[in-house]
C-alpha cells in the first residue's frame, strides 16, 4: 500500500511538474532580451520560422515551439513581413502575433511646407525601403506620415503620398468659398504654397491667405519672400537675406517682378494651408508685417503698414535682429 501510494505522489508530482513545463514555455517570459525586428519571408512555413526564430533568440527550441504550436495555436499560418517582437514575449503571443500580421510599420514624414528635393531626401534615407527615390512635382504630396514596410519602394510610398494630395485636394475645392481669387485647384495649390511658407501661426492662415487674394483682384504683385527664394534654393532654407537683385530677377516665381501667382507651387502645403486659401478670413487687408511675436500685424492701407513697418524696423534695431 505504502509502494502504490508513494507511485500515486510521485506521478502526480510528474504530471504537476510537466504543466508547469508547457504553461512555462507556452505562456511564460520568453528569452530575448530586447525588443527585435523579426522577417517572416514570403512562403515561410511554421517549420522554417520556428528555426529563425530560434537563430534569433526569441525562442529555446523550434522543436518545441512546433509542438506547442500544434498542440494549442488555432491551426493557421504565419504571414510574411517584419514584426517588432517585444522582449520576453511569451511563445503563445509570438505565435498569434505572426499569425496576426501585424507587420511592423515604419515612416516616413513630411512636414507642412517641405519642398519637393526634402521630400525626395526623406525617402532616400528611410530605412527599409527599395529602389530609387523620385522626385515629386512640387506640390503634389500631401505632408502627413505615412507608414511602410521593409522592403516597399520608395516610388510607391511617393505615389501614396500625391494620391492622398489629389484626394483631399479634391474634397477641398468641391467645398471651397464662393467668389475666391484661384479660379482652378492647381491655383489653390500655388496659392496655399505661399501661405504655408509666409506663416506658421494657424491663427493667421486664413488672414495671409485674404490678404494675398485680395491683392490677386486687384492685379497687385503678391510681393512674397519665399517666391523670390524658391529659384535660388529649391524650397531650402536661403541662410541669409534677399539681394537686391533677386527681387528683380524674372523667374517665373519672383512676385515682386511679375504680377499673378507664380508658375507653380513653392513648397507642398498642409490641409490647413489649403482650406485657408479655399475659405479666406472676411477681411479687406493687403498688407503684413512681421510684429516681433512670431506673428504677424495686418493693414489695410498702405499708409497703415508703412507704420507698421516702421515699428517692425525700429524693434529689430532694438532687439539687435
Amino acid at each position: 500500500m505504502r509502494r502504490l501510494g508513494c507511485s500515486g505522489l510521485t506521478a502526480a508530482l510528474i504530471a504537476v511538474a510537466a504543466l508547469l513545463w508547457v504553461v512555462h514555455g507556452w505562456s511564460g517570459a520568453g528569452p530575448n532580451p530586447r525588443t527585435l525586428a523579426f522577417q517572416v519571408p514570403d512562403g515561410a512555413t511554421l517549420a522554417t520560422t520556428a528555426r529563425d526564430l530560434e537563430k534569433a533568440g526569441a525562442i529555446r527550441s523550434a522543436r518545441t515551439f512546433r509542438l506547442f504550436a500544434r498542440a494549442f495555436g488555432s491551426g493557421a499560418g504565419v504571414k510574411a513581413g517584419e514584426y517588432r517582437l517585444p522582449a520576453h514575449i511569451s511563445a503563445a503571443r509570438l505565435l498569434g502575433l505572426l499569425q496576426s500580421g501585424r507587420t511592423m510599420q515604419r515612416l516616413v514624414v513630411v512636414p507642412e511646407g517641405w519642398p519637393a528635393v526634402l521630400v525626395q531626401e526623406a525617402l532616400e534615407h528611410a530605412d527599409g525601403l527599395t529602389g530609387p527615390a523620385p522626385l515629386p512635382p512640387e506640390g503634389s504630396v500631401l505632408p502627413d506620415s505615412y507608414a511602410f514596410g521593409k522592403g516597399d519602394t520608395r516610388a510607391s510610398v511617393a505615389k501614396r503620398m500625391q494620391r492622398a494630395m489629389r484626394t483631399y485636394l479634391a474634397e477641398a475645392w468641391a467645398h471651397r468659398k464662393p467668389g475666391i481669387a484661384v479660379k482652378t485647384p492647381a491655383e489653390a495649390i500655388v496659392l496655399a504654397s505661399i501661405v504655408e511658407k509666409e506663416t506658421g501661426k494657424p491663427s493667421e492662415r486664413r488672414l495671409v491667405a485674404a490678404v494675398y487674394g485680395n491683392r490677386l483682384k486687384r492685379d497687385m504683385p503678391l510681393q512674397a519672400d519665399p517666391t523670390v527664394i524658391y529659384p535660388i534654393t529649391k524650397g531650402k532654407p536661403l541662410g541669409r537675406r534677399i539681394l537686391a537683385s533677386e527681387l528683380h530677377a524674372k523667374n517665373g516665381y519672383n512676385t515682386y517682378a511679375e504680377r499673378g501667382l507664380p508658375k507653380g507651387p513653392i513648397a507642398n502645403p498642409g490641409r490647413a494651408s489649403i482650406d485657408a486659401v479655399l475659405d479666406p478670413a472676411a477681411s479687406q487687408a493687403l498688407y503684413f508685417v512681421a510684429d516681433g511675436s512670431g506673428g504677424h500685424v495686418f493693414a489695410n492701407t498702405l499708409e497703415q503698414h508703412n507704420a507698421n513697418v516702421a515699428k517692425w524696423r525700429a524693434y529689430r534695431k532694438e532687439h539687435g535682429i
